[in-house]
Parts: structure tokens; sequence; C-alpha cells
């Protein structure tokens, strides 16, 4: 276990601990600017993007499968309308956010799923080229950027009911 993480560079432990900031800032209740909520998601729909073209490449199967994978958790997302007890002040014109650690598990998840497969490719690992490995990741990705995605048209949605 010491070998795996000191041959992990710096930059790594960086996002990780930003990550988790990130996540315990989301564990707080927090109000915030409706034009800032689509931030969060963006980044994670980009971390997660370029974990399936670092890897597996930029082709037709693998995007769709991220995409797939991404449409899943972004209907069920809206379907659950979470999360739930979002209010907005038109006055300031923000949304009062409750605290949750959703974010911070999928951010983790996103994190860890980059981090293993980062690892079986420096490593070579057979299961790399799986089919089945490949699938499974790239429709993981996608769905984790989904529950973020989500999220926010939740948030977003609760700022137009209001007006």
């Amino acid at each position: 276990m010491s070998e795996l993480i000191s041959h992990t560079p710096t930059w790594v432990f960086a996002v990780f601990f930003t990550l988790l900031a990130l996540g315990f800032i989301q564990s707080k209740e927090r109000v915030v600017k409706v034009k800032t909520i689509f931030i969060l998601p963006i980044a994670m729909i980009l971390f997660s993007f370029f974990g399936v073209s670092s890897v597996f490449g930029l082709s037709w199967f693998t995007i769709s499968l991220w995409f797939v994978g991404l449409a899943i958790t972004l209907v069920i997302g809206l379907k659950l309308a979470y999360p739930k007890l979002v209010s907005f002040s038109v006055q300031s014109n923000k949304l009062k956010i409750p605290g949750s650690l959703v974010p911070l598990f999928f951010m983790m998840g996103i994190f860890f799923t980059k981090y293993f497969v980062g690892f079986a490719v420096a490593r070579e690992l057979p299961v790399v080229n799986e089919h089945l490995f490949v699938v499974s990741l790239c429709l993981l990705y996608g769905a984790f950027s989904g529950v973020f995605l989500s999220r926010s048209f939740v948030m977003f949605k609760t700022s137009k009911a209001a007006v």
C-alpha cells in the first residue's frame, strides 16, 4: 500500500484534498447565487469525461456509453427531484440549499474510480482491455456526471418556479 501511495504524483493529492474540501462545503447548508449552481457539475462532467477519454480514447463507443450513463442518472435524478428542501429568495436571487454528504460521496466516487483506472493502466493489468471493464467504467463515469447535473437542474427549476 505504501508503494502505491509513494508512486502517486503530488498533484493527485491536491485534487483529492480539493474535492474533499468541496464535498465538506456541500455538507453544510449554504446560500448561493443561481448562476453558480452549474459550476460544480461542469467541473465533475469534465473530470469524468477526461477519465474516459484519457484511458479509452474518444470513440463513438466510449462517448456513447458515457452519455448513456449520464442520461440515465439525469432522468432518475430529475424524477427524484433531489435535493429536497431547496428554497429560493426572489429578493436576494439566491438559493438556500440544505447540506448533504451526497455530493462528497459522488466526488470521491469519481476520484477513486479514476485513481483505480490510472493504477490499472500503469500496472498494465489485463482487465483494462476487457470489454466489460470498458463498458462499465464509461457508464459509471457518465452516471456520476448525471447525478451532479440533475442536482443543478432541480435547483435551477426551484429558482424558476419561485419567480
